[in-house]
């Protein structure tokens, strides 16, 4: 449960990123972002590149690879994720449901109850009284 939980955030991420990048045109704003052209943009008034910027490679694509990746790592190792790793996602994916329900916020929330049931059943039973 919880490797495929790694996997969906990673994908999730992954295609947040590179649909930006590719579907969106974000990437052909690149020269700007290289050249310096960013450095005195208003943020209260976006410019194009600096909008396109904000949707591919300073979103939270990237970010949610790393934490996928982390969850990976950990399951490998057969260590169960903190659970405030499933709980901070979870209030993440209803907040953005919220905002924008007409975006695929179903996986997030589909790898947030994968983590939440892989945590619980992680966690060892409690002891029983030992008589000696």
């Amino acid at each position: 449960m919880i490797a495929w939980a790694g996997r969906l955030i990673v994908f999730f991420g992954a295609a947040h990123t590179i649909l930006a990048l590719t579907l969106e045109g974000a990437a052909r704003y690149a020269g700007d972002w290289f050249s310096g052209a960013l450095w005195h943009d208003d943020l209260s008034a976006m410019s194009p590149a600096n909008s396109a910027l904000w949707l591919s490679l300073d979103s939270f694509g990237i970010p949610l690879v790393m934490v996928g990746l982390t969850v990976l790592w950990l399951d490998r190792r057969d260590l169960t994720p903190p659970p405030f790793f499933a709980w901070m996602l979870g209030a993440w994916t209803v907040l953005g449901a919220l905002i924008m329900p007409l975006t695929p916020w179903p996986i997030m929330a589909i790898a947030t109850g994968l983590l939440v049931a892989g945590a619980r059943r992680a966690v060892p039973a409690p002891e029983t009284a030992k008589t000696v």
